[in-house]
């Protein structure tokens, strides 16, 4: 019940963008682990997470492997099975996390730092992440779990969508499959895959750890010097290949009885240092990531009623992630939604924005940024990022100036050489 009350407490008393404390220390444990630290003080709470480079694209040819494994973790370790760990945790109000993503699969930890509730969570994080049970009857469950997810998904068009969308755009490169993986390829994984793509890639050598919370340095040092002695050596990954852009555009509608068509269009763009990440950054928030005042929407929703919304993103990874535009339209409405948010584009691409709607954006993206990390949770996800792709250390601090620094030419110029329309996939998903 204290910890109960304790919890409670937490949750509104929560920092505000004032309390992050932008210094973000670096070191390397004495077994040459990387280990990005902020100490936030305040709250007695740490958020702790583990990146490997083990994302989907390290899958191979057995598409959903990397995420398979990422779900096996928890369902036993050491000498708990999959309740006991959910108790271990629950009794403390700790919290365990996971996920996977192309480039990465990370593992994390939210506890109170009270001396007994740290040991008890940390103890059972570290027995998750370097001595998982895998046995036959949770793989069977998982797997199963997995396949069922999949076939239903199969049953919506922006799902299929998706899914072609990247296959056009990546071709034969490890970006090019969904995360989840197919239907196919995961009936064909067997549990020795499993133990073996842990074995390879969840090592020390091939992880990042990021520890924001309240904590001092030398606690933090302690903490990382345990986590990563439980973890084999191993070898890091091999870099991935990079990434071909298209040969020439492709338009493709798959038909599907749905009222509504899903329509994505784009190409592989930007990778997270790439130099003209900013000016792609605030350029696509006029395009399409600003919601209601962003162009798309206005030439697609406000001036011609197509679709509800109407949006675009660029998704930065290890190498070039995708320039993606999207939208959901009337079967009948498909072929001039289409050629609007084509136009559009190429507008823009053109043109460029004007120096009102810069400063705009300028202003929005600045102003709301300090609220990106107003809180643990939010600021260790930037901290892994910074970690796990070796940003600047002042990255947070060094943002807003960069985007001010941004100009209409800049804009025009990065688009133009970077976001080729004769090179656009469109994917299309709906009735004829």
């Amino acid at each position: 019940m204290r910890i109960k009350l304790l919890l409670i407490s937490i949750l509104f008393s929560l920092p505000s963008a004032s309390a992050f404390a932008q210094a973000i220390k670096h070191w390397q444990t004495s077994q040459g682990g990387q280990v990005y630290f902020v100490p936030s003080p305040g709250l007695p709470m740490v958020d702790i997470r583990l990146v490997f480079a083990a994302g989907s694209a390290r899958d191979g040819k057995q598409y959903g492997i990397a995420a398979l494994t990422s779900n096996l973790l928890e369902t036993g370790a050491g000498q708990w099975n999959a309740d006991q760990i959910a108790q271990r945790f629950d009794a403390i109000g700790a919290k365990y996390s996971a996920s996977t993503s192309r480039d990465t699969s990370w593992v994390g930890l939210r506890s109170l730092t009270q001396a007994g509730l740290l040991a008890q969570a940390l103890d059972t994080f570290e027995q998750i992440i370097a001595q998982p049970q895998f046995t036959v009857a949770e793989f069977q469950r998982i797997k199963e779990q997995t396949l069922i997810g999949l076939q239903q998904q199969q049953e919506k068009p922006g799902f299929i969508a998706k899914k072609t969308f990247y296959q056009f755009i990546y071709g034969k490169h490890p970006y090019a499959h969904l995360v989840a993986g197919e239907i196919d390829t995961i009936k064909a994984i067997q549990l020795a895959d499993i133990r073996q793509f842990h074995q390879q890639y969840y090592v020390s050598k091939n992880a990042v750890l990021a520890i924001v919370g309240d904590l001092t340095e030398q606690q933090a040092r302690k903490i990382a010097e345990t986590l990563y002695a439980k973890l084999e050596p191993g070898e890091k990954a091999k870099p991935l290949p990079q990434v071909k852009s298209p040969a020439k555009a492709r338009q493709k509608h798959i038909v599907f009885p749905s009222s509504q068509t899903h329509i994505l269009a784009g190409l592989p763009v930007l990778s997270r240092k790439d130099a003209d990440y900013f000016p792609l950054y605030v350029g696509n928030h006029i395009l399409g990531g600003s919601g209601l005042v962003s162009l798309l929407f206005n030439e697609i929703r406000e001036q011609r009623g197509l679709a509800y919304s109407a949006y675009s993103y660029f998704s930065p990874l290890e190498k070039m992630g995708p320039f993606t535009m999207g939208l959901q339209t009337q079967n009948k409405q498909r072929v001039m939604a289409t050629k609007v948010m084509q136009q559009t584009l190429a507008d823009f691409i053109s043109k460029g924005p004007t120096q009102e709607q810069l400063t705009a954006a300028q202003k929005n993206l600045t102003g709301g940024f300090a609220l990106r990390f107003d809180n643990n949770k939010k600021l260790l996800n930037y901290v892994a990022t910074i970690a796990f792709y070796q940003l600047p250390l002042d990255y947070l601090d060094s943002f807003p100036g960069k985007v001010l620094q941004v100009t209409v030419a800049d804009i025009k110029s990065a688009f133009q050489r970077w976001v080729q329309t004769d090179l656009l996939q469109i994917i299309s998903v709906g009735g004829q």
